[in-house]
């Protein structure tokens, strides 16, 4: 056996890796919600840590593994690459297909899970809306997928909204940037794949009567290229309108995306044509990071930061980073270690900690005054958040059978 990884839990090495994958005994698995694939997938738990296991060919699992590597290195929303196992062979010497190891996301389901049950139409918006602003950076970035869809996506909750995360890259491709037909493409095979995928729970009666499966696969791709045109058009502006400019900016962050620099050029007519250079998202989740050492996803690093500059403009601190220290262990700290052992499965704790910012202010304006954080943790905690089910996503031992 060959195992080719950067870091390897070293548990990894005690699996049943001389048994076929399908075959695996259910005491080393773990039952998780999964999409359709095209391979056999299992998860496992190996100290608290779950990792996807999926049967595959040595030369597949190698450039998947390379490219979510490459991912992982300009902060892709992707799952985590973690190892190649492969010379693998049976109790009788007969050689076993390789196998990718990739870490399971915590707090996150397949799209095609969440579509398997009944959604409420604000909560349906805010899933095509994550799906596709992930398609949006991942062409932003050059990366071509080539197989978008409800099962090999993964959405996570965001501060209310969510945020979509890439799960199969075999097909995929890195480049330096992609050209229109590519990038056509790639949403036609997205396109394509959600309906079908759609058609598919429709036909099984796990879709909900009130979704026309067509329109999913439609409204993806109308709200990607809502989101493109405004993450790339070139604006016509006055050359003396700066606010014009600032406006523009703002309306990029607000949707996640933080800009680079502002190219300017002059037309006929004196007309100056901007367009701004826009990278990755991730504005508010760097800023936190680089003030508290807290990663979170980018709308609940917003509503943290709230909190953050509203902390420190009511303790009239000047200094960013001071505030930032005190405010993590005078505010965050205390409550998240108010939350009883036996609930903090519910809720990782940058979720839980803006959704108590949000009910202290919907308390608060029931009452008609600031409640303070205090009673607001406290209602929280009895009122909210004991009724919630688990969202770590580890709900038994015993693994029905995946492979298809």
């Amino acid at each position: 056996m060959r195992i080719t990884s950067a870091l390897i839990d070293p548990a990894l090495l005690d699996l049943p890796w001389s048994t076929p994958l399908e075959e695996w005994p259910p005491d080393s698995l773990v039952a998780l919600p999964q999409g359709i694939s095209r391979h056999v997938v299992r998860f496992v738990r190996l100290a608290g840590t779950v990792y996807a296991v999926k049967e595959t060919a040595e030369r597949v699992a190698e450039r998947e593994y390379d490219l979510l590597r490459q991912l992982e290195r300009i902060d892709f929303p992707a799952v985590e690459a973690v190892a190649i196992v492969a010379d693998r062979t049976d109790a009788d010497g007969e050689p076993l297909d390789p196998v990718l190891v990739t870490r399971h996301l915590q707090f996150s389901l397949p799209y095609r899970a969440v579509f398997s049950h009944t959604l409420r139409p604000e909560t349906m918006n805010r899933l095509l809306d994550a799906l596709a602003a992930l398609l949006v950076r991942m062409h932003l970035t050059g990366f071509f997928w080539g197989d978008c869809s409800l099962s090999n996506t993964l959405f996570r909750r965001d501060a209310g909204a969510f945020a979509a995360y890439l799960v199969d890259a075999e097909t995929g491709a890195l480049r330096p940037s992609l050209s229109n037909g590519q990038r056509g493409e790639d949403v036609e095979i997205a396109r394509l794949n959600i309906f079908g995928e759609a058609l598919d729970l429709q036909a099984a009666e796990l879709l909900d009567e009130a979704i026309d499966p067509e329109w999913v696969a439609d409204e993806v791709i109308a709200r990607y290229e809502r989101l493109w045109h405004e993450v790339t058009f070139e604006q016509e502006v006055a050359r003396d309108s700066r606010h014009e400019i600032e406006k523009r900016i703002r309306r990029l962050n607000e949707l996640g995306f933080d800009i680079a620099e502002v190219s300017m050029s002059v037309g006929e007519g004196g007309r100056a044509y901007v367009r701004p250079k826009v990278v990755d998202a991730g504005h508010h989740t760097r800023r936190l990071l680089r003030l508290t050492g807290l990663d979170a996803e980018e709308n609940q690093a917003r509503a943290l930061l709230n909190d953050l500059d509203a902390y420190r403009a009511d303790s009239d601190l000047t200094d960013e980073q001071q505030a930032a220290h005190r405010w993590l262990i005078e505010v965050f700290e205390p409550v998240i270690r108010a939350v009883p052992a036996h609930l903090r499965r519910k809720l990782e704790p940058a979720e839980l900690f803006t959704q108590v910012l949000e009910h202290r202010w919907f308390r608060s304006e029931q009452a008609g005054r600031d409640v303070g954080l205090a009673a607001a943790v406290q209602s929280y905690l009895s009122d909210v958040l004991v009724h919630r089910p688990d969202e770590q996503a580890v709900l038994g031992v015993d693994a029905p059978t995946l492979s298809v």
